[in-house]
């Protein structure tokens, strides 16, 4: 089990102070979310993900732990859909794309074509006829960039923040030290 450690004096240390919304769904702060992503991501794929936060005072108590745990799940839940989103758009952009790139392909070969029917010196017009076709091939550059490559990252964040919306989230809280026994004291 990878298990990540926090220590912070008060728990509203770890969402942002100027998100207005109710705590379960209030955005954690930008340096912590960042934090816990780059440990997630160090962390093996096979092991479970689990957090525990050390507060230095009792403060609440229980509801303390099943708010905080509900914010840290719904928090990356959300970034895990949002993830998807930018997937499924970014599929549709290549779609797109690629209907773009292969409709100046099919017009650079029809151009090709033409000119090279039009020049009279053979050197030329070979020279004219590749460069119009290799425009045409350069145009589905992008789309393929897109469904070769693009795509990985944005499937292993969204993989890596259904990790986190699912991790065990523990609060422990770290109390002053007790008196010693009144056996122990010195009488006064």
């Amino acid at each position: 089990m990878a298990l990540l450690e926090l220590s912070i004096a008060d728990p509203m240390q770890l969402f942002n102070s100027m998100d207005p919304a109710p705590f379960r769904e209030r955005d954690l702060d930008a340096e912590v979310v960042s934090y816990v992503i780059d440990w997630a991501s160090e962390a093996p794929l096979s092991a479970p993900l689990s957090m525990r936060v050390s507060l230095q005072q009792r403060s609440a108590g229980a509801e303390h732990e099943g708010i905080l745990r509900d914010a840290v799940h719904e928090s990356f839940r959300r970034r895990a859909q949002s993830s998807r989103r930018r997937l499924k758009n970014l599929f549709r952009d290549g779609r797109i794309s690629l209907l773009i790139g292969l409709t100046f392909l099919a017009a650079a070969i029809f151009v090709s074509d033409y000119l090279g029917a039009r020049i009279s010196n053979e050197n030329y017009a070979w020279l004219v006829q590749e460069s119009v076709v290799i425009g045409g091939w350069v145009a589905l550059w992008h789309p393929l960039n897109i469904f070769l490559y693009d795509w990985w990252p944005i499937r292993a964040e969204a993989r890596l923040f259904d990790r986190l919306a699912e991790m065990e989230v523990q609060l422990r809280y770290i109390d002053a030290p007790e008196p010693a026994d009144a056996e122990d004291r010195m009488p006064t």
